[in-house]
């Protein structure tokens, strides 16, 4: 038996912080994948040995989620993939359908929810009290006691003194237990439905699950993606898997290992709400073989990193612990703990707790761009880099609308009003300061789950903050400087050094610095609202100095700052800008003996943010006070990140 803290999240606001929940496996103990035999599929029609971009949406809540259904979604799996595809739900429809998408519903309390919320499942559960409590028909002790309401009255219903509800899941969490397989079937079932097994490969689907612990008010969750259908008998949540290395280790040995085809990455959450401790190494205490053991495990089964999502963004921060090179200008992109105000510790080389409540010391590893540099500090030290990791964005929506990104039409993390999202308050609340979130976006020859799973693990992948802006990244010893004009370029690209998410290759006798090929095309966007023209790409880099502090280095290597800006009455766009964007630059800082990543970033013109948007759909006199509040920004500039290049001595 392992001791838990119940998360001080929204999740759970009833239970005070810290609380012990001790936690057991489930009985009997959840069994391995097993092969399934294949659905036929048709080759797909369109194929290209180059590789397209494909984009799409890893992070996505129905009303099988606790904390989606507790605040009114409705939207079921089957709607969420409808509404991916570009077809019309109860929730809306997206401007444009996504190539791909996985519903990741939470792992904890699937199966209360679906008891509470299906009477054919349980009639007397169904009317216990816990699950009155639950759907808002009636209150609990705890509730009155502590004056809830809403939500975190009705989580009071399912979440029991020791983790589950005895009086939902039975004195032997039998009943939860059986459940359980039950939605995650059912679950699965809405993937296959949704995957397009014909030649026209329109959209893929993804079987998937989030595993979403929450220690001391932080958030370290995991999104688990299984490249088919091919799959775990249940999902593993915290309440039965305390760490993240004991869910690495299951995902190893009940998936990975067991020779039925079963093939999972695990992308941790958008780790900027964490204290640090998402993205941390957390095994130093072990001897030498059970880190790099450790290490290992991690480096196989966490290829990618969820950079941005309706949270906001987690790249970079100025000003941050022991992190040398300078101001980066653009490091202030939707960071969600600056908004509230006030002064932030830093935790240095700890970790802290509180971040859900908007408290404790912010990490320079709640953010990718710091935490591939430790990546790179961890491999000197054991020879393996943990923390060698891609870039994707996602939304977290718990609307069960995948990819509904735009900032004209943003309707909110959760059910929500536009005066709710819009007020501010002394202390900003929740929603002034998220924003609609990201696109996971992969380079694949194919729309299948195997090609675009095959890309997420090789890291060929990038991140938009929600625009389809579609980014390359070669790194080679040998590019040619014309590189942008040739025919070929992509064929050279592959040919002569490796895209996004690679290593470079042993450098050659011959060889000077290495030589960075980028390339970026606008989102053509619709024809009621078109894309944003492109203002520049930047190449930043990232290395361990001898003094040990983390440098940084950021270079414009096409466009450059222009004139461009936005009419903030009509949230027209003005100035110049780029449709495309081409460079081939080389390091002129290059240090042979010394490892160093690379990755691109692609910068869009300002446009309107999405609380500009409603603010201006209102009449002046009503708007709420988030419409006049400064700390509430009235533009940005979206962007995209590709994933890194790493250079080894």
């Amino acid at each position: 038996m392992i001791a838990r803290f119940v998360p001080c999240s929204a999740l759970l606001l009833l239970i005070s912080c810290g609380l012990n929940l001790p936690s057991e496996e489930w009985a009997p103990p959840p069994g391995p994948a097993t092969p399934v035999e294949a659905v036929p599929r048709e080759p797909c029609a369109q194929q290209d040995p180059l590789r397209r971009p494909f984009f799409g949406d890893l992070h996505v809540h129905t009303a099988f989620s606790m904390d989606a259904r507790a605040r009114g979604t409705l939207t079921t799996p089957d709607q969420a993939y409808r509404f991916a595809r570009g077809m019309a739900i109860p929730a809306g429809q997206i401007d444009r359908p996504l190539d791909f998408a996985a519903v990741t519903d939470h792992a904890e309390w699937l199966s209360e929810v679906a008891l509470c919320a299906r009477p054919n499942l349980s009639p007397e559960v169904y009317a216990s009290a816990s699950c009155q409590i639950f759907r808002g028909e009636r209150q609990s002790w705890i509730a009155r006691l502590l004056r809830l309401k809403g939500f975190p009255a009705r989580v009071a219903g399912l979440v029991g003194p020791w983790g589950r509800s005895s009086e939902v899941c039975g004195s032997d969490q039998g009943r939860c237990r059986k459940t359980l397989a039950l939605v995650w079937g059912q679950l699965q079932a809405s993937a296959e439905r949704h995957y397009d097994r014909s030649s026209a490969c329109t959209f893929t689907s993804f079987h998937a699950w989030e595993y979403s612990r929450s220690p001391d008010s932080t958030k370290i969750h995991r999104n688990v993606i299984l490249r088919s259908e091919v799959a775990p008998e249940i999902p593993f949540s915290w309440l039965d898997t305390p760490t993240e290395p004991e869910l690495r280790r299951k995902l190893r040995d009940l998936c990975l290992d067991t020779e039925s085809g079963c093939d999972a990455i695990a992308i941790p959450h958008n780790p900027n709400l964490s204290n640090g401790q998402a993205l941390s190494i957390g095994y130093r205490e072990l001897p030498l073989e059970g880190q790099r053991e450790q290490a290992a495990l991690r480096a196989r089964l966490e290829p990618l990193v969820e950079m941005m999502q309706i949270k906001g963004e987690s790249e970079c921060r100025n000003g941050m612990f022991q992190v040398l090179g300078g101001t980066d200008e653009l490091c202030g992109f939707e960071k969600t703990r600056d908004m509230p105000g006030g002064e932030l510790s830093d935790c240095e080389e700890g970790t802290g707790s509180g971040a859900l409540l908007g408290r404790g010391c912010i990490s320079r590893m709640d953010h990718a761009r710091y935490a591939l540099i430790e990546g790179l500090r961890e491999e000197t030290r054991l020879g393996i880099n943990p923390l060698k990791f891609g870039f994707i964005g996602s939304t977290d929506t718990h609307r069960g609308t995948p990819g509904a990104v735009a900032e004209y039409a943003y309707q909110g993390k959760f059910n929500s009003t536009v005066r709710g999202r819009l007020t501010a308050g002394e202390v900003m609340k929740p929603g002034l300061n998220w924003n609609p979130g990201g696109l996971a976006a992969v380079w694949a020859e194919e729309n299948t789950r195997e090609a675009i799973f095959d890309a997420m693990k090789r890291r060929e992948a990038f991140a938009t903050s929600g625009p389809r802006i579609s980014a390359r990244f070669f790194g080679s010893w040998s590019l040619p400087d014309d590189w942008c004009e040739r025919p070929d370029a992509v064929e050279l690209g592959y040919a002569q050094g490796v895209p996004m998410g690679g290593d470079l290759e042993p450098r050659p006798a011959d060889a000077g610095s290495p030589v960075f090929a980028v390339s970026a095309l606008s989102d053509p966007g619709t024809a009621e609202h078109p894309g944003g023209l492109l203002q520049r790409i930047q190449i930043v880099k990232g290395w361990v100095g001898e003094d040990g502090g983390f440098h940084q280095q950021v270079t414009d290597v096409a466009g450059h700052t222009n004139d461009a800006d936005v009419d903030l009455e009509t949230c027209m766009p003005r100035g110049t800008g780029a449709e495309a964007l081409c460079a081939v630059w080389t390091d002129p800082s290059f240090d042979a003996d010394q490892p160093a990543v690379y990755y691109a970033r692609v910068v869009e013109n300002p446009s309107c943010r999405w609380s500009t948007w409603q603010c201006l759909a209102l009449p002046e006199a009503t708007r709420p006070d988030g419409c006049r509040d400064p700390r509430v920004p009235k533009t940005i500039q979206e962007r995209a990140w590709t994933s890194p290049i790493w250079v080894s001595p």
